[in-house]
């Protein structure tokens, strides 16, 4: 039975007006899942910064060492980079609920030895590892049910609304886990993160409901060939290749001031004003982002959204550039929130648009990817930063830096793709022509073969 024409342009037109509406926090929120889902996040968000500013500190004041704090804090990120999308390749083989679930019990419990007293060092600095790797299965399984709770119209402001939520959480997190361990006791702000973390496994186990394994037991190959998938599917579909790349581009240029926010306050000025200095420039990217993702995103439709992502992207890293003038704290964190306002305006974009194209069972893979390339690509400019910063005038580094990242993020900007690229490619991840096939089993052949699929 053939369909009217009349009535295909008017079904068109509906989709298009529906996909064009602009989506509100009552929508999103009215889901009961997605609650559960926030709550859940921001209580390991909060409880995570809460901790790391505490053991930072119940660190150096036992040991009196700047190195093993500082070692204290940067041991959490370790998992990522050592093996994030191993880790992340596992969210696909189990339900999310359980990976989630899994995950909160299993830090919970870690963070508690943390309690016990006179922990060893050395000892503490292991346990904060392995508690750590619970992160990336669990950031990837979030990640991945997402689209599953909210549906692809609500994705976008969802994941703008987890964005700004997190940075907002940093910010408390820092400040709050930092005031309870020096003007209280490191061991609260433990206890609070163990109670995040019973609060989280609860909302999980209530209110989210069961959903089967994104990767079925039939398919699975070798969880190293699994990750590999990731990559090619990330780095193989142009669509996503171009957004994993401006994002990579886009935070190494940008989190340079709040790498060397120490140093930079120490130029010059009062002394007895390094402090404020250091906590406003830290402070200030957060919080730019926080205010752009909630005013872009919510204010601005979807199709304005995109158009803003080239500007926005470039701007991130124009903003620093005054910094070659050496202007006074205030300014530079002003400078800092400016750069922050555009990525909140723009990351949460990237972020929608990646997750749409990815096809469902490469969701949490394709996110260990990205986490991964995130933490190589900033602590790879901190550290390139902050060796030039000890031989050259550091308000040239970051300015340099900056112009350095302008030109390349606006190189990008040239070659973004065009809106209808990136509809073609949601569109074949809802058909599922943007997925890989399974992997053939290995077995000894004569001729070597590539035993990975290729990526359409």
């Amino acid at each position: 039975m053939s369909e009217d024409p009349d009535a295909r342009r008017a079904g068109r037109h509906r989709a298009t007006t529906e996909g064009e509406r602009l989506v509100t926090f009552r929508d999103l929120f009215a889901i009961r899942e997605y609650r559960a889902l926030y709550i859940s996040l921001v209580a390991n968000w909060v409880g995570d910064y809460l901790a790391r500013a505490a053991i930072t500190v119940l660190v150096y004041e036992q040991s009196k060492s700047v190195l093993l704090s500082a070692a204290a804090f940067a041991v959490s990120f370790l998992p990522w980079v050592i093996g994030g999308t191993l880790l992340s390749a596992l969210a696909e083989r189990y339900p999310y609920r359980r990976v989630l679930l899994t995950a909160d019990i299993y830090r919970m419990v870690l963070i508690a030895l943390l309690l016990i007293p006179h922990v060893p060092i050395p000892v503490m600095l292991l346990i904060v590892f392995l508690a750590s790797l619970g992160t990336p299965p669990t950031q990837a399984a979030r990640s991945a049910l997402q689209p599953l709770v909210v549906g692809r119209d609500k994705l976008p402001i969802a994941v703008a609304t987890n964005a700004t939520s997190v940075q907002a959480a940093q910010v408390f997190g820092y400040l709050a886990g930092a005031a309870l361990a020096t003007a209280i006791n490191p061991q609260v702000a433990l206890v609070i993160d163990v109670i995040t973390f019973a609060l989280s496994a609860a909302l999980i186990a209530l209110f989210l409901q069961p959903r089967p394994a994104a990767y079925a037991r039939s398919p699975r190959s070798h969880l190293l060939r699994e990750s590999v998938e990731g990559f090619r599917l990330v780095f193989g579909v142009p669509t996503l290749r171009a957004i994993a790349i401006m994002v990579f581009v886009l935070t190494m240029f940008a989190i340079v001031p709040e790498g060397l926010a120490a140093a930079w306050a120490a130029e010059g000025g009062d002394p007895a004003d390094r402090g404020i200095n250091q906590g406003m420039i830290m402070a200030a990217g957060p919080i730019g982002f926080v205010i752009g993702g909630l005013l872009i995103n919510r204010l601005a439709r979807p199709a304005l959204r995109d158009r803003l992502v080239r500007p926005l992207a470039v701007l991130s890293a124009l903003a620093l550039v005054p910094a070659l003038a050496a202007p006074p704290a205030p300014v530079v964190a002003v400078l800092v929130a400016l750069s922050g306002i555009a990525q909140g305006g723009v990351m949460p974009t990237l972020n929608g648009k990646f997750v749409l194209i990815l096809p469902h069972g490469y969701r949490a893979r394709a996110y260990g990817v990205m986490q991964t390339g995130l933490q190589f690509s900033q602590f790879g400019a901190v550290m390139v930063t902050g060796l030039l910063a000890d031989r050259f005038w550091l308000p040239m580094v970051v300015g340099l830096w900056s112009v350095g990242g302008t030109i390349a993020l606006g190189l990008l900007a040239r070659r973004w793709p065009r809106p209808a690229a990136f509809a073609a490619a949601v569109q074949a991840a809802e058909s599922g022509a943007a997925a890989p096939p399974p992997p053939a089993p290995l077995r000894p052949t004569v001729a070597t073969t590539s035993v990975t699929p290729e990526v359409p």
